[in-house]
C-alpha cells in the first residue's frame, strides 16, 4: 500500500527542468541535514512544526540532479537562496500522514500527529526550507517555511547511538553516484543476529535477480543495519501481542490487518543513519504474511512467509519507483484514495482522461484497443469469492490468539489461510495466463483499489497480484527513470 500524489506533481517537475541546474559544490558540503518535524492534522486540515534539524553523515543523495523531474510524491521540499530565491535543491516524497488522511477517522475530523524527516544536503550558508503539499484537486499550497542556517549552534550534531553494525551487502561503488538501500533489522534478538545475516543475504540476492535491477547491479549499494531487539517478532495488536523491538513495528497500521508500519520515525532515522542511504527497508523477523510501503520513505516486509519475496519486492517498487497499487479487490483503510477526475501521478496507474494521449502511449501494443476489453467480469467474481473467505478466516485467527486458544489450533487456522491463499494464487495466475491480451500494453481497467474509472498498463504485474513474476513494461520504465536519477 501506498500513497502518490495527483497531476499536479507533473506539472511542477516542468519548470525545475526549464530553469538553470544549481551545482552542488558552489552550495552544499558533503553533509547531510535531517529536518525533523510533526505533522498533525485530518481530511480538511494540515500544520507542520519544527521538531529539531540535524547533521549526520556524508549526502548519499546524487551531487547532480538536485532538482527532483518525477513529482511522484504528495509533498515537496524545497531549498532556496533567500536572497535570489533560487531552487536550489526540492524532493518529491509522501507521508503516513498523507495515507491517514484518506481514512473514515480523518474524515470525521480526528486529528493525529506523525513525527517526519526530510533529508536535505548540507548547506554553505542560510536557505529558506520550505514544504509544499498537493491538495485533492491537484493544486499545490506552502505548509510549512522556516530559515536555517548549518552553522546555528540549535543544530544537533551528536554521535550515533552504540552498538549498531552496518554490514556491507552489496558495494558497487562510491554512494555519491550509486542508489543506497539500507535494510534495517526489526524484532531481530542479539541471539539472531546470524540469522539477520543470512536473510539480509536471501533478500538481496533476489533484489539483484529482478529486472530492472538485475541488469543494473552495479547501480546499487545495499547496507544492513542491526540494533538488537529485546524480543522477536513484532506488535500485532488485532492478535493481541505486543513485543519490544528496536523500531516498533506493528501490524494493523490505519486500521488494516496485514499492513505493517512504524509510527517511530525518530528511532528509524536514527538507526538508518548508520549507514548513507537513499531508500530504507525495514525486515521484520516474523512468518505472518504483511508489509507496506510509502514512496520516498520506507517499506517493510516479513523475512519467513510464504510471499515474502513477493512482497519484499512489491512494497519496495511503492518507496522506490513511486508505483502505485494496481489490485483493486482487496479491502484497504483508504477512502476514495485517488480522487475522481484527477489523474494520478503514479506512472502505472490512469484515469484515462485523455485516452488519446495516455501516460505510457509509447509503450502501447499497436492495434490496442484504449480502454481495453480484457476479462474483468470472470476475474472479479473469483477473486472477490476468495477475499471475501480469506477476510473471515483472518477474523478467526485474530479471535482464536486473542482468546488464548492451543497452538495447534491456531496453527490449523494459519495454515488453512496458507493454503487458500497458495491455491488462489495460482488460480489467478493460470486465469490470466489466458487472457486474449496476455503481453500487450493498453489500458485495463481496474487499479488503485478501484474497480472502475482507474486503469493499468497490462493484465498483470508484480504491482497487480501476488507471485514470482516481472514488473509490467511500464513499472520497469518507470523504475529504471528512478535509478538513473540517483546516478551521476
Amino acid at each position: 500500500m501506498k500513497i502518490v500524489a495527483t497531476l499536479g506533481a507533473l506539472a511542477l517537475a516542468a519548470p525545475l527542468l526549464a530553469s538553470p541546474p544549481p551545482a552542488f559544490d558552489e552550495h552544499f558540503l558533503d553533509a547531510t541535514l535531517r529536518i525533523d518535524t510533526f505533522h498533525t492534522g485530518n481530511a480538511s486540515e494540515e500544520v507542520v512544526t519544527l521538531d529539531q534539524v540535524y547533521q549526520q553523515g556524508i549526502w548519499a543523495g546524487s551531487r547532480t540532479h538536485l532538482l527532483d523531474p518525477l513529482g511522484f510524491g504528495g509533498y515537496f521540499a524545497k531549498v532556496a537562496d533567500p536572497t535570489s530565491g533560487a531552487l536550489l535543491f526540492s524532493k518529491s516524497y509522501d507521508t503516513y500522514f498523507g495515507e491517514y488522511r484518506t481514512t473514515a477517522a480523518a474524515g470525521k475530523g480526528m486529528r493525529r500527529t506523525y513525527h517526519e524527516s526530510v533529508l536535505i544536503p548540507c548547506p554553505k550558508g542560510k536557505v529558506r526550507f520550505a514544504i509544499e503539499a498537493l491538495g485533492r484537486d491537484g493544486s499545490l499550497k506552502e505548509i510549512f517555511t522556516t530559515e536555517i542556517d548549518p552553522a546555528a549552534v540549535t543544530i544537533i550534531r551528536k554521535p550515533l547511538d552504540a552498538g549498531v553494525k552496518v554490514v556491507e551487502a552489496a558495494k558497487s561503488g562510491d554512494p555519491h553516484s550509486r542508489v543506497d538501500v539500507a535494510i534495517l533489522a526489526e524484532g531481530y534478538t542479539a541471539k539472531e543476529e546470524g540469522k539477520f545475516r543470512a536473510d539480509l543475504a536471501r533478500f538481496v540476492k533476489i533484489f539483484l535477480a529482478q529486472e530492472p535491477y538485475a541488469s543494473r547491479k552495479d547501480s546499487f549499494n545495499v547496507y544492513g543495519v542491526f540494533k538488537p531487539s529485546q524480543e522477536s517478532g513484532c506488535d500485532e495488536p488485532s492478535w493481541g501481542s505486543f513485543k519490544n523491538t528496536a523500531l516498533n513495528a506493528t501490524f494493523d497500521s490505519l486500521g488494516s490487518e496485514r499492513y505493517l508500519l512504524t509510527e517511530d520515525n525518530r528511532r528509524l532515522r536514527d538507526l538508518a543513519a548508520h549507514a548513507p542511504y537513499d531508500a530504507l527497508l525495514i525486515m521484520v523477523n516474523s512468518p505472518r504474511y504483511g508489509g507496506g510501503g510509502i514512496y520516498n520513505l520506507y517499506c517493510t516486509f516479513t523475512a519467513d512467509n510464504y510471499w515474502s519475496t513477493y512482497v519484499f519486492l512489491h512494497e519496495f517498487g511503492h518507496t522506490f519507483g513511486g508505483l502505485a497499487d494496481e489490485y483493486y479487490t482487496s479491502s484497504v483503510a483508504y477512502s476514495e484514495f485517488f480522487p475522481k477526475g484527477v489523474e494520478p501521478a503514479a506512472p502505472n496507474v490512469t484515469a484515462l482522461l485523455n485516452p488519446a494521449n495516455l501516460k505510457w502511449r509509447a509503450l502501447t501494443t499497436p492495434g490496442t484497443t484504449i480502454p481495453t476489453p480484457w476479462e474483468k467480469a470472470d476475474y472479479d467474481t473469483m477473486d472477490l469469492a476468495y477475499q471475501k473467505v480469506r477476510e473471515e478466516l483472518n477474523a478467526k485467527i485474530a479471535a482464536a490468539k486473542r482468546a488464548g486458544a492451543p497452538r495447534p489450533e491456531v496453527e490449523k487456522l494459519q495454515d488453512e489461510s496458507d493454503r487458500l491463499s497458495r491455491e488462489h494464487a495460482a488460480k489467478v495466475d493460470a486465469y490470466l495466463a489466458k487472457s486474449a491480451f496476455v503481453g500487450h500494453v493498453g489500458a485495463f481497467e481496474g487499479a488503485g483499489y478501484a474497480s472502475r474509472g482507474l486503469y493499468r498498463p497490462m493484465v498483470d504485474c508484480l504491482m497487480f497480484t501476488k507471485g514470482a513474476k516481472p514488473f509490467c513494461k511500464v513499472c520497469q520504465e518507470a523504475v529504471v527513470r528512478v535509478i538513473e536519477y540517483y546516478g551521476e
